[in-house]
């Protein structure tokens, strides 16, 4: 928790600067104390103006300089602690504590024992570096020291890390970069192909601003927020005798200022995506990540109930009031933010709900942007408006039971999207037990409850008496009703697929219809697929057929809702089970990969990291030789996988498009085999 919340207090701090920068560089040496004891040197050499903090930090202070290193199964033994140069001690402004750190230049001595002929010790430094105006994000090192007779010696000679790519990339993937080239064969109608995928992008960011907007209506007829419109707009309105032109510009300004409060929330995310291109893919599929967003799902769910409230502590919204005296646009800035804090404990819940499911998809920072400005648009326009028009108030339903009534049905709806994040932590481990049997029997004993709760069946703590059931309570159990029987229909089977019937409203949500313990299959729709490239590459080479290579994951949205909603349709369908060799690769996949195949790789952004699972295997892979990290990407190869057949696509929805993306990309495969 310390080095998450230093983090992203670092990342604030570096708003301003996109391009990556790597001001420290690592060597390593090895000295000989005799034939069974050495001293391993760690040299790091930095910038200019740049300095490495020590490895002892004060608690609660920056992330402190730590080694660690590989005992190849108790080969060797550590004899003492790292030892470090001598440092600069200083009173720390931003961290209010005396902080030792190094300038220029900082060497770290490890001694240890061999109790086996050896040639190499691993190990791996992590550390954080600052400027005068700026930090890094912890950054992770691997550092490699060589016992062999050139190494052994006492004038300390430097072993420079040097990882080459294309031997990397030839040991893990059976190929290079450069043996991946165009077909010199187009097809006239391939950019049709890829029109829906540029017209997709930007209509996935105007839906996830619509969810955040819609997100924000919630927000606002819940008891937090609701009654702060009137005295609000009453306080801008009548303050002082004020002119009336006066309170609306200061209105507006004030729904401005909400607007600028949710959109900077997402900042620190951008930051996040531009450190490490795969973080957010990391931080959406990891398994213990999803089950804290569960937890923290209920958690919100039984506050909605009201069985506790949620609240931030009561020194920010005592700061935050005493601001607002300040008066001008800080004072009305400072007003926007109280608001923020004092409803948090309605908004929260479905801010949470926006922040989970934009880390969950796939256009990462910009999508959350995007439903937090729809959630900032919707709060602070209707303060806005009602400051122009102050007759609309006497429009606005008076406050009543009706607000909680709007907090207990979304404390419903949080409940059950608790279950998403545990299916997603479910599916990336191979668990085996949140299959989509039990995930629609929980959906639908969920629904049945809040059916049961709007006919007025089931009461919560802050529920007012029922005297009488209003037409609109009644509609709505009946429409919740529907959708239960709507869930029920998933359990019916498709005897073309041989697989439960996908519910389009659930295509993100729940698991794949695939997933099932009656009726399991390893592939969408019963199809012929291969889940690694270089049994896939041998059997398209043995059959002779092009490939369809599928980037995916266990816990990406639109990948289902493609090989759910696209892929059954029969002029797709007959293509994939009958032209092409599937071959998926799950770049969300924890499995651990074998010793062998866990080796250090270069970042396309600068930066090395160790391959530990096969998701890592396959994103590297995806970035390496694609230069993209989205997923669904669908990429279509020769047999051999060394020519790409035409343009690449992601999310496709449109059934028609994607057949022209696959026939052209099978007749450029004919063309170029005939010749």
């Amino acid at each position: 928790m310390k080095n998450f919340i230093t983090t992203l207090l670092f990342l604030f701090s570096i708003v301003a600067f996109s391009q990556i920068e790597d001001p420290i560089r690592w060597s390593t040496s090895v000295e000989k104390v005799s034939d069974s004891e050495y001293v391993l040197i760690s040299v790091a050499d930095l910038e200019e103006k740049w300095h490495l903090y020590s490895q002892n930090v004060p608690e609660f202070g920056p992330i402190p300089t730590s080694f660690s290193y590989d005992n190849l199964e108790n080969k060797i033994v550590l004899k003492g602690k790292t030892i470090e140069s001598k440092g600069k001690t200083v009173d720390d402004p931003v961290f209010g504590m005396k902080i030792t750190y190094f300038e220029n230049q900082a060497i770290f001595k490890q001694r240890v024992k061999i109790n086996q002929a050896i040639n190499t010790i691993n190990g791996t430094v992590e550390y954080m570096v600052c400027d005068d105006e700026k930090c890094l994000a912890p950054t992770e090192v691997t550092l490699v020291f060589k016992l062999n007779a050139s190494a052994i010696q006492k004038d300390k000679t430097k072993v420079k890390i040097s990882i080459d790519d294309e031997l990397v990339n030839n040991q893990l993937y059976g190929l290079r970069t450069k043996e991946i080239s165009f077909s010199e064969e187009t097809c006239s109608d391939v950019l049709i192909s890829t029109a829906s995928e540029i017209k997709e992008e930007g209509k996935s960011l105007w839906n996830i601003f619509a969810l955040g907007f819609l997100g924000g209506l919630l927000a606002l007829l819940t008891p937090c927020v609701f009654p702060m419109i009137p005295l609000t707009v009453s306080f801008f309105t009548k303050k002082n005798g004020q002119n009336a032109k006066g309170g609306v510009s200061k209105a507006l300004l004030y729904g401005f200022f909400i607007v600028l409060v949710y959109i900077l929330l997402s900042v620190p995310f951008h930051l996040l995506d531009s450190v490490n291109p795969d973080i957010l893919n990391e931080i959406s599929t990891n398994i213990w990540l999803n089950i804290i967003f569960f937890a923290i799902f209920v958690f919100f769910a039984f506050s909605f109930f009201g069985f506790y409230e949620l609240t931030l502590p009561s020194s920010w919204m005592s700061k935050t009031t005493q601001a607002e005296n300040v008066g001008g646009f800080v004072g009305i800035f400072f007003m926007a933010l109280t608001l923020a804090i004092v409803s948090f404990s309605c908004t929260g819940p479905i801010l949470g709900s926006l922040l989970a499911g934009s880390l969950t998809a796939d256009g990462g920072a910009w999508q959350l942007t995007a439903g937090m400005a729809g959630f900032g648009v919707s709060l602070g326009l209707p303060f806005a408006l009602f400051a122009m028009f102050p007759n609309m108030l006497n429009a606005l339903p008076k406050s009543g039971g009706w607000l909680n009534t709007t907090k207990v049905i979304l404390g419903f709806l949080e409940l059950a999207l608790a279950f998403k994040f545990l299916s997603n932590a479910d599916l990336v481990a191979h668990w085996n037990l949140l299959k989509i049997e039990p995930f629609l029997g929980l959906w639908i004993l969920i629904f049945a409850g809040l059916a049961l709760y709007l006919f007025g069946k089931i009461k919560f703590p802050h529920d007012a008496p029922i005297q009488k059931l209003s037409f609109l309570r009644i509609s709505g159990a009946i429409l919740v009703a529907s959708f239960v029987v709507y869930l029920a229909s998933g359990f019916r089977i498709n005897k073309e697929t041989n697989t439960f019937t996908p519910l389009t409203l659930l295509s993100g949500l729940a698991p794949p219809v695939g997933y099932s313990f009656l009726y399991p299959n390893d592939c969408p729709n019963n199809l012929d697929c291969f889940k690694d490239l270089k049994t896939g590459i041998d059997y398209a080479k043995k059959v002779k057929k092009p490939i369809l290579l599928d980037f995916t994951g266990y816990a990406c949205v639109n990948c289902r809702k493609m090989e759910e909603h696209v892929w059954p349709s029969q002029k797709i369908d007959k293509y994939l089970r009958n032209d092409y060799v599937l071959i998926s690769l799950y770049v969300d996949d924890k499995k651990t990969l074998p010793k062998e195949e866990q080796l250090m790789v270069n970042h396309v952004n600068g930066g090395t990291r160790k391959l530990e699972n096969y998701g890592h295997k396959w994103s590297n892979f995806q970035t390496q030789f694609f230069q993209t990290n989205s997923q669904p990407y669908y990429v279509l190869l020769n047999s051999e996988g060394t020519k790409i057949l035409n343009k690449a696509v992601g999310y496709t929805p449109n059934e028609n498009d994607y057949a022209t993306f696959l026939e052209c990309g099978l007749k450029v495969f004919k063309n170029s085999t005939n010749k």
